[in-house]
């Protein structure tokens, strides 16, 4: 399913969701201007879950370690990553925006990446392959939103067989679907063989960064007092 657009209007201007976006795009495109550089520059500002088990019986300084789980948020494999996060980051976070404030959603949203880079290096702790992506911290934004407007309607397009459909669903369904699909992805990625040298999606981040998302949003007070009536459209 790829939703399209949700039926709750923004009652202010999403300034960290769109300062997050532009962010994202320049650093890719700066990913792009390294050529051969880029892959130790991946390897610096990735998280990579061996060489964080590593410290500190390595030579590592702590903030080496430590400075990846946010430098990752930002940077993005290709084209196509950077699009996914970006498109459902536009979507749904202007609404936890509302519901947080412009200074409360970024640090919900750090926090949130940091809980999936988190997650995400202690399932798979002998990993080599550094892991990127804003992903993990969008996860948490689905996360807030679904406890905070999971009766919103999403307009979402929807494959059947052969055909395909562009029906309004209720958030709980489209995000609720979602997470499903990451934890049976992620469940399944544990089993691999390989896992310790191959690439790849991390689900366990979105897994973790979604259910982090969650519970965090219950601990920052509510901007959005007013209660939201959804439009019938």
């Amino acid at each position: 399913m790829i939703p399209f657009r949700d039926n709750i209007p923004s009652r202010s201007f999403p300034l960290i969701t769109v300062l997050l976006i532009v962010s994202n795009v320049v650093v890719f495109f700066y990913e792009l201007s390294l050529g051969r550089a880029l892959e130790p520059f991946i390897e610096r500002f990735g998280v990579t879950p061996a060489a964080v088990f590593a410290w500190p019986q390595s030579d590592e300084p702590f903030l080496a370690v430590v400075v990846p789980f946010f430098t990752s948020m930002f940077l993005h494999g290709g084209w196509l990553h950077l699009l996914g996060n970006m498109w459902y980051l536009w979507i749904f976070g202007d609404n936890v925006e509302d519901r947080l404030g412009h200074l409360t959603f970024l640090i919900f949203y750090l926090l949130s990446g940091l809980g999936a880079g988190i997650v995400h290096t202690v399932l798979n702790p002998q990993t080599v392959v550094p892991s990127v992506g804003a992903s993990g911290a969008i996860a948490g934004v689905l996360g807030g939103y679904l406890v905070s407007y999971p009766f919103a309607r999403v307009l979402t397009l929807v494959p059947i067989f052969i055909f395909v459909q562009i029906i309004e669903i209720p958030a709980l369904i489209v995000l609720g679907l979602w997470f499903v699909m990451q934890f049976f992805y992620g469940t399944a990625s544990l089993a691999a063989t390989s896992a310790t040298n191959a690439g790849g999606v991390a689900w366990w981040a979105h897994v973790g960064g979604f259910v982090i998302g969650m519970l965090l949003i219950g601990l920052f007070p509510r901007k959005d007092r007013l209660r939201y009536e959804y439009p019938r459209t």
